[in-house]
């Protein structure tokens, strides 16, 4: 029977070409802008390259500190004062499951002077631990390591982009390896260049150690623009991790207990991390990555409506005209639901043949995007998952378009279809 179906369809297409470029038309470009944010998302969510172990970490990136009666409350960065003492004792337990613990800046907007000409660059300031969680591919020079940090040394790294930016090493970024940036005031030596990254953790233009800050005021801080990686060594240890860290900013003491007498930080993997930023889910353990999750799938779903809507009024004028085919099916004994069923495989096949289309195009958008620079250093891959999403997307697709007009159809009285009444 699904033969004979596949057959009818496509006899049916090929009849009325126009109308069905039509529909593919439509398919295709509703399409295109669901797998082009898809993969944008799970770039995002769950990234690879750089980021490739975000199934074994987690980040701590906010610090929440309220009084006893939550009359003063306040959120922030955490500082790295409450990392060394929180977390970094994690790092040190053999028994914590954690197997690498790193504290590092969020990027800063820093100018680099060269002459007379003016760069502005987002500089990190990262312990030795960060370039061993982090895949980094080395293009030339090499990273700084415990003995840089420890020495104070002014090194740095950058991107092949800012090599390229800053010293025109065109095609050999590596050639950057040895010259001297200044950037915030500050002398650095550029002891190595890597590929450009734009995760959460990896995003900069460039890197130092953590003791090059002009002062050493940054570790007496409780809040500033730090963060933490927290490496498991198994996913399994992930849930230990996270109650650990609880259980750390419960006995963690700020710098006025009496004001701050509560104090909240949470260990999070990427999702949690988007959710908590933007839903603003700072006070309690549960991020809201599944109600993020729930508001962008509810949100593709009313995107897919206007067009599906659209689809319904020219997938009915098209199944007019087949009334008379309808009428002698009816005739003969066919129920209501084997037309059903076939007008929507009809439906559902054009629009898997429209997935197929839209994941190419999709291809082409995103190249375009990573060409233009409109999103810095993006790097998208359209792998087994974005494909996925992207063939049920087509076809939840044709299932909103292809039902009600296939049941109105499939309603019809036969003598009226045989008059070609609808």
């Amino acid at each position: 029977m699904l033969r004979n179906y596949l057959l009818t369809a496509y006899k049916v297409f090929m009849r009325r070409k126009l109308f069905t470029a039509i529909n593919l038309a439509c398919i295709v470009l509703t399409l295109v802008v669901l797998m082009v944010i898809t993969a944008l998302l799970e770039t995002a969510f769950f990234p690879s390259g750089v980021e490739g172990r975000s199934a074994r970490m987690l980040q701590v990136y906010g610090i929440r500190s309220e009084g006893a009666k939550s009359e003063t409350w306040r959120t922030t960065l955490m500082g790295y004062k409450a990392i060394e003492q929180a977390l970094k004792p994690l790092g040190l337990d053999p028994h914590s499951g954690v197997e690498r613990m790193s504290a590092f800046t969020t990027p800063t907007s820093v100018s680099v002077y060269q002459g007379d000409r003016v760069s502005e660059v987002d500089l990190r300031r990262v312990d030795a631990d960060y370039w061993k969680i982090l895949d980094f591919k080395l293009l030339g020079g090499r990273l700084p390591d415990a003995g840089d940090e420890q020495a104070g040394r002014m090194v740095a790294v950058i991107n092949a982009s800012t090599a390229r930016r800053l010293f025109g090493t065109a095609g050999a970024p590596g050639h950057a390896v040895g010259q001297t940036v200044a950037a915030s005031g500050q002398q650095f030596q550029v002891i190595g260049v890597v590929e450009d990254a734009l995760q959460i953790n990896a995003y900069a233009d460039m890197w130092a150690p953590l003791t090059t800050f002009p002062s050493s005021d940054y570790r007496n801080e409780i809040t500033g623009n730090f963060a933490a990686m927290l490496l498991a060594r198994d996913p399994a240890d992930l849930p230990r991790i996270r109650q650990a860290v609880e259980r750390a900013a419960k006995a963690f003491v700020t710098e006025d207990p009496h004001v701050y007498s509560i104090t909240q930080f949470w260990a999070d993997s990427k999702l949690d991390v988007f959710a908590r930023a933007l839903l603003s889910n700072q006070a309690v353990a549960d991020s809201g990555a599944g109600q993020l999750l729930t508001m962008i799938g509810g949100g593709m779903l009313v995107f897919m409506l206007l067009p599906a809507l659209n689809l319904v009024n020219l997938n009915t004028g098209r199944i007019l005209e087949r009334s008379a085919e309808i009428g002698v099916r009816k005739a003969f004994g066919a129920t209501s639901l084997q037309l059903v069923g076939q007008l929507v495989v009809e439906n559902v096949l054009l629009c898997l043949v429209g997935g197929l289309l839209g994941l190419a195009c999709t291809r082409v958008v995103l190249w375009w995007l990573e060409a233009s620079q409109l999103i810095p250093y993006l790097e998208v891959h359209l792998n087994a998952t974005v494909f996925g999403c992207g063939m049920l997307l087509a076809f939840i697709f044709g299932l909103l378009s292809g039902v009600i007009p296939a049941w109105k159809m499939s309603r019809l009285d036969p003598v009226h279809a045989l008059k070609g009444a609808a």
